[in-house]
């Protein structure tokens, strides 16, 4: 598998381990299985992070609920069949994992570079204080043919930006993957609490094709 296609979608990601492991799917004989991880923000407040992770990289057996830990890998998504629609799944595929003593403070907790291209016509918008927003919709290649589709947003001059970009153009992005809750309506009466991930874009340049 080339370096290079990996280059373009990489992860580190510092924090707490906040459930057990949770079996997920089997490819080949190797089983791969899902754990949340608490990663603070500047703010003090935190995302919750969904990683898929192989048996073979850690003791899937045993629940390490508050240990700290260190991955990298790739932000991945597919498109599970979900009440009569897709709906698109995130989480970071796993591909190097350490403990860690705790939490480094200042450090680089979450940080994610992409490199793909513009699948759907940014939008724009501001919110009731001023402040511009654009949600963009990232195509990055995988090998073999496949493709992982990022939500990203932007803010102020970035998102002003991003606003101009025609699908198809080719960009690279730095930021941090970050978790948003949402209430999803069912029905009339029904609602269902859900969580949305997205990269917060810090860094934004477009690239000639």
């Amino acid at each position: 598998m080339s370096d290079k296609i990996i280059e373009n979608n990489q992860v580190t990601i510092m924090g707490e381990i906040a459930s057990p492991f949770i079996f997920s799917h089997e490819v080949y004989g190797e089983g791969f299985y899902m754990v949340d991880v608490h990663v603070k923000r500047l703010s003090n407040s935190e995302d919750n992070i969904p990683l898929m992770i192989s048996e073979r990289l850690i003791d899937v057996s045993q629940d390490y609920t508050g240990e700290f830990i260190m991955v990298s890998g790739q932000f991945r998504s597919y498109n599970r069949h979900d009440e009569q629609k897709n709906r698109l799944v995130l989480s970071v595929f796993v591909r190097e994992v350490e403990f860690i003593e705790e939490e480094l403070d200042g450090a680089k907790t979450n940080n994610i570079f992409l490199d793909g291209y513009i699948c759907k016509l940014p939008v724009y918008r501001k919110t009731p204080l001023g402040r511009e927003i654009a949600d963009l919709l990232l195509a990055v290649n995988r090998p073999y043919g496949k493709s992982d589709y990022i939500p990203c947003i932007c803010w102020g001059r970035n998102a002003r930006f991003a606003s101009g970009f025609e699908v198809g153009e080719h960009v690279q992005i730095i930021g941090r993957i970050q978790s948003r809750e949402y209430i999803k309506k069912l029905t009339e009466t029904e609602t269902e609490k859900r969580v949305a991930y997205e990269v917060s874009v810090s860094k934004l340049e477009c690239l000639e094709n």
